[in-house]
């Protein structure tokens, strides 16, 4: 993975990265619920991705739903939508401490592992990327994030209490995908985009860091993703070491770009919806050039998507942001 940033790094050319899952899902013809729920059809998903669409690497499904089942959290499963939680799971000081750390062997976390694994050891061509929910977006789901935003302010005891757990059952699971033999893991922080710079690096990046000093290293990467962040935290998603930051529609590419270090990939932003799911082969293009000529000539771009591509994206228009990136690259470096 070291060789693998340098190489991002050091090209003039730009590579391309969407978050996506669920073209491959419906291309195989299963439903979001069976995908989430069985590792092997979440694998084929990844599989058809990986087969079908020239990318820098490849992605697992973004369902946020995972970690907080694990803690035993009632779980809400639409056949063609990305599951929810349905309610919370802790109320006070009391219910947070009675709280345990999961097992990895709880929930749906078994079929995460498997399906990152089969995508490991079959997918040769290029990287696969695991993903699990940030510490306070987890801490969000279980306590609830009207809740928890209160409770920063009046009780931010039981908030760093449920972290610390939150924690804790995150290093175990991205030790455990790490050994799958996936390349990183994109920890998916969007609730993190709601605190201000300081609270974002008291109550998420620091907690973060702690994932971060637990698994990257020259073999395994973390992408950092919150697509919450307007441009008023970016300075704690660089607090949290990770050696990559994803970012969503919400926000100035350029403006971050200029923030964030030369040596940190910076990963974004065409909206996942106004963009690729109600967007026409033209507006895409479109969308994809002028994104591509306001960050040119900062080598540690990587034009992505500004969160996973919801169920039902046109495939004709992920080809279409392909074939601009494809194209832009030939016209400005050839």
């Amino acid at each position: 993975m070291k060789e693998f940033i340098n190489r991002i790094l050091q090209s003039s050319k730009v590579t391309a990265l969407p978050v996506m899952t669920h073209p491959g899902i419906e291309a195989i013809g299963k439903t979001v619920r069976e995908a989430v729920s069985s590792g092997e059809i979440h694998y084929k998903a990844i599989k058809y991705i990986s087969e079908h669409f020239d990318t820098l690497a490849c992605t697992s499904i973004m369902d946020l739903t995972v970690e907080a089942e694990a803690f035993g959290a009632k779980i809400n499963f639409p056949e063609h939508e990305v599951p929810s939680v349905s309610e919370r799971l802790v109320v006070d000081l009391e219910s947070v401490e009675l709280l345990e750390v999961p097992s990895l062997e709880k929930g749906r976390i078994s079929q995460f592992l498997l399906a990152n694994k089969l995508a490991a050891e079959n997918i040769k061509n290029k990287p696969v990327f695991s993903g699990c929910i940030g510490p306070f977006s987890l801490a969000g789901r279980l306590y609830d994030m009207s809740e928890i935003m209160v409770a920063i302010y009046i009780e931010p005891d039981i908030v760093l209490q449920l972290l610390s757990k939150c924690t804790e059952f995150l290093v175990n699971y991205c030790i455990a995908l790490k050994a799958t033999g996936t390349a990183g893991v994109i920890i998916a922080e969007p609730a993190a985009g709601l605190l201000s710079d300081d609270d974002c690096k008291e109550y998420s990046s620091n907690f973060v860091k702690q994932i971060v000093d637990s698994v990257q290293d020259e073999t395994f990467t973390i992408i950092l993703h919150n697509c919450g962040n307007t441009g008023h935290c970016t300075n704690a998603m660089i607090a949290s070491g990770a050696k990559a930051l994803h970012f969503g529609n919400a926000i100035n590419m350029e403006d971050v770009l200029k923030q964030c270090p030369k040596d940190i990939v910076v990963m974004g932003n065409l909206n996942p919806v106004g963009v690729f799911k109600q967007g026409t082969r033209e507006s895409v293009r479109k969308a994809t050039r002028k994104l591509l000529d306001e960050t040119a000539g900062y080598l540690n771009f990587v034009i992505s998507s500004g969160c996973d591509l919801p169920p039902f994206v046109p495939e004709e228009n992920i080809y279409a942001f392909l074939e601009t990136v494809e194209e832009f690259n030939t016209k400005q470096y050839t």
